[in-house]
């Protein structure tokens, strides 16, 4: 298999351990100690929904199309044995109160089979009974678990060759084997970090059958795969636009031991069917590791997370990234409008959002027990204000199409 051991994330997402890539770290110098406050106008009422009594990690978390439920990777403590080395897949009911706002997650269940390493779960966009997720099936063959390595101090990822992107119906789910459709990948690559178009007819995927991280989609409706991103270096941890016709993703295309966070514009033939890319925008350019990036729901901007505040403890940021093509001319906004999101004092990484863009869904270290879980808060950020960032955006051609027919 391949594995990489770095001090902090580049070529990976943040896969099968990302909820855990940071150890916590006071405020960097200059960081207000007062954080809740600078963070309340931007996430409101934040609330812890995985706790250490029940998981020793939980993170990467994504709400369903009908806000009803959530799906997250996390590994669960144990009693009188070690907890297992891996992710396992959990899907849980949201309770909400009176107004709406999510408070705590019930009927928490695991999905996965038993053994098997997981990640990047995903709902269907129409079916919320239906989701995806990466995962081996069994033990997978390298044993020695990613995260971070105390006699090298430094942190490994793994990228097992059995993992594969497979589909379960959760109304008939059993955490087995048996309950699980294999949409791609045959367990001889690394396949994972999927997701579906907004119509669900395409699943963007990352896969090693290149021999590096590349992005790969597949028409589900003709079973054409399109290689989209064979840039040098990992690409990764792709989403579509709310609109379908973009994709976001992150690089370390530079070799320089940073990710940057880029954009691509779709290109379609008549029938629909995703035949490549129009042009590439870098959305971040600069000395920091930028990754996981989320499509606000606007469709104009992004969640990110960075080390821009410092390695020892990442935060989120939001970014300008808006595009259109059939204006005259068109129009780019990438790049502008940089604000910070999260100010607490452990890392705070893989953010998302609900279907209207109200609540966002991350991975944090702010609890009291110092462990990667779950939190959600209200976003009421001003999408429309301006903001000092400095404009980072850059234009590209992509010609690539390679195209495999089913």
């Amino acid at each position: 298999m391949t594995s990489h051991a770095l001090a902090f994330p580049t070529a990976a997402s943040g896969l099968l351990l990302a909820a855990s890539i940071v150890q916590a770290a006071p405020p960097s110098p200059g960081t207000s100690t007062d954080w809740i406050v600078e963070e309340a106008s931007i996430l409101v009422d934040p609330v812890q929904l995985t706790f250490n009594d029940r998981f020793v990690k939980a993170g990467e978390s994504y709400f369903s199309p009908d806000g009803k439920r959530v799906i997250f990777q996390a590994v669960e403590q144990t009693s009188g044995t070690p907890p297992e080395d891996f992710y396992a897949m959990f899907v849980a009911d949201i309770v909400r109160d009176d107004s709406g706002r999510t408070r705590s997650l019930e009927n928490i269940r695991r999905i996965s089979p038993e053994g098997s390493a997981n990640t990047c779960g995903w709902f269907h966009p129409v079916d919320p009974d239906i989701v995806i997720f990466g995962t081996t099936l069994e033990p997978p063959s390298d044993e020695t678990p990613p995260g971070y390595q105390r006699g090298s101090g430094r942190y490994r990822w793994q990228f097992p060759p059995e993992m594969r992107i497979v589909a379960t119906d959760l109304s008939v789910n059993d955490g087995t084997v048996d309950t699980l459709d294999q949409l791609v990948g045959d367990g001889t690559n690394y396949v994972a970090e999927g997701s579906f178009s907004p119509d669900g007819r395409h699943l963007l995927y990352t896969s090693l059958e290149a021999g590096q991280g590349d992005i790969f989609v597949k028409d589900l409706a003709t079973g054409i795969t399109v290689h989209l991103v064979a840039a040098p270096g990992y690409d990764g941890g792709p989403f579509f636009s709310p609109d379908g016709r973009r994709i976001a993703y992150r690089s370390d295309r530079h070799a320089n031991n940073l990710l940057q966070v880029f954009v691509a514009d779709l290109d379609f033939d008549d029938s629909g069917t995703i035949v490549g890319i129009e042009r590439e925008i870098q959305v971040t350019d600069d000395g920091h590791v930028n990754w996981c990036p989320f499509w606000h729901p606007d469709g104009r901007h992004l969640v990110f997370a960075t080390s821009a505040v410092g390695h020892r403890n990442y935060e989120v940021f939001q970014v300008d990234a808006a595009g259109d093509s059939t204006a005259s001319p068109p129009s780019m906004k990438y790049g502008t409008g940089l604000r910070r999101v999260t100010f607490g004092p452990g890392a705070d990484v893989l953010p998302a959002f609900d279907a209207d863009g109200t609540e966002m869904i991350w991975t944090s270290k702010r609890g009291p027990t110092d462990t990667s879980q779950l939190w959600v808060a209200g976003f009421a950020a001003d999408l429309a204000s301006p903001s000092a960032g400095t404009p980072g955006g850059s234009g590209r051609p992509e010609p690539r199409k390679e195209t495999t027919q089913p």
